[in-house]
């Protein structure tokens, strides 16, 4: 498996494979802006997961107002077939990489209430719940500008050590 940064020319593959093409659109627009990084996940030619990293501001108040400037880890995802074998962990370990090379001294991230298979991996990475309690977070476009609000833990990491 390799993991990359996704190239303009990877739309139409993540799009055959993870669907969503409004989704990796925007997040490409939003990398070729500076606003981010979409690294995706591969065995040979085939994507197999993708992460995005926030690197604007944060959307949620709460999270500007303790993490000005932090970015944010969204939208781990993995192609059904193929989780639990490791590549949502080595997307994340990737990012850590990058964000630490970025010089980044903290990444964050939200999980919502009572997922807690996707909150166990996160902990087992080395992030912890922050002290600031849940936080309404808000879910990508349904495609006509309606965005779920959910519940969410926010979990950081240190990336200096």
């Amino acid at each position: 498996m390799s993991i990359r940064r996704a190239r303009p020319e990877d739309l139409p593959l993540l799009v055959r494979r993870l669907e969503q093409r409004r989704y990796f659109a925007d997040r490409l627009d939003r990398q070729r802006d500076g606003r981010g990084v979409l690294l995706t996940a591969w065995q040979g030619e085939v994507v197999v997961g993708d992460v995005y990293l926030w690197l604007e501001e944060a959307e949620e108040p709460e999270i500007q107002t303790h993490l000005p400037g932090t970015p944010l880890v969204t939208h781990l995802e993995v192609h059904p077939g193929l989780w639990r074998k490791g590549i949502g962990t080595e997307l994340i370990r990737a990012s850590e990489r990058l964000l630490a090379l970025k010089g980044y001294r903290h990444v964050a991230l939200a999980v919502v209430l009572g997922n807690a298979d996707v909150e166990r991996l996160y902990l087992n990475l080395g992030f912890r719940e922050w002290q600031h309690g849940h936080v309404k977070c808000y879910a990508s476009s349904d495609g006509n500008g309606h965005r779920a609000a959910e519940t969410c833990k926010v979990l950081v990491k240190d990336l200096s050590g």
